[in-house]
């Protein structure tokens, strides 16, 4: 059977997250109804990171594998065509050897947290990012991330729903900038633990807002304690923006 690797921006604010739920919308759910469809057969979708309900991608990677040989504009194409109205689309279909697989594969996630601080409600961007009502310092929120970079208990952005072995994870860059009333944070890491990116962004926000100084972020990274998280910032910011694989990068 023909393995193919697929290349996937969606909106997730109307799905529960990625992974199939029993009584709820998906959008592994979404693309395994649209490649049966194609296929006129079963298939399974799996995909490199189970976003949460409302996070968005603009490059999640997943791989099927179809009984039938076809090309892969056609397997794209025709994904498109039966994901309609869903707001999901398939950017790229690559046919892979047999051995790929989306998730297991990766050696890189890279995310994208968007807020914009204005007192002013959103209207174009509502539901894509977070709106913080008060200014935020990026510099200060930058010097704070940079503490994250390497290798650390990170317990303390860790969802107590997490079902990881291991609280201990690294992270290879983060970058906090701002792009006129957009502040953007950046984050690559080979794996995320449950939450962790919005746990992370929501305790930088407050070293933006003044409350916490990046000395204090520091001391609850230190901390390993789930209680020293600040507030968890909203999935509506978050996107998975791509994910490398052995050989290529920014897929």
């Amino acid at each position: 059977m023909p393995r193919y690797k697929l290349t996937i921006e969606y909106d997730g604010g109307p799905f529960s997250g990625w992974q199939r739920q029993d009584n709820a919308p998906s959008i592994q759910e979404a693309l395994e109804k649209a490649a049966a469809r194609l296929d006129q057969a079963e298939v399974t979708v799996q995909g490199a990171g189970r976003t949460d309900s409302g996070v968005h991608a603009l490059g999640q990677v997943a791989h099927i594998d179809l009984a039938k040989d076809l090309a892969e504009d056609k397997v794209r194409d025709a994904l498109n065509y039966y994901l309609k109205p869903n707001p999901i689309a398939v950017l790229d279909a690559e046919r892979v050897e047999d051995d790929f697989h989306a998730r297991f594969s990766a050696t890189q996630r890279h995310y994208l947290y968007r807020i914009i601080d204005r007192r002013v409600p959103l209207t174009l961007d509502r539901g894509q990012v977070w709106r913080v009502p008060r200014a935020l310092d990026a510099d200060a929120m930058h010097q704070a991330a940079q503490f994250l970079v390497g290798t650390h208990d990170f317990n303390t952005f860790r969802d107590a729903q997490c079902q990881a072995d291991s609280p201990v994870k690294s992270i290879d860059r983060v970058a906090v900038a701002r792009y006129g009333e957009e502040v953007q944070l950046t984050i690559e890491a080979r794996s995320f633990l449950h939450r962790q990116v919005r746990s992370i962004t929501g305790s930088l926000v407050e070293v933006g807002v003044g409350k916490w100084t990046p000395k204090d972020f520091k001391s609850a990274l230190d901390a390993a304690d789930r209680s020293r998280c600040g507030p968890v910032a909203p999935p509506d910011g978050l996107y998975l923006t791509a994910v490398d694989y052995p050989g290529k990068s920014g897929a």
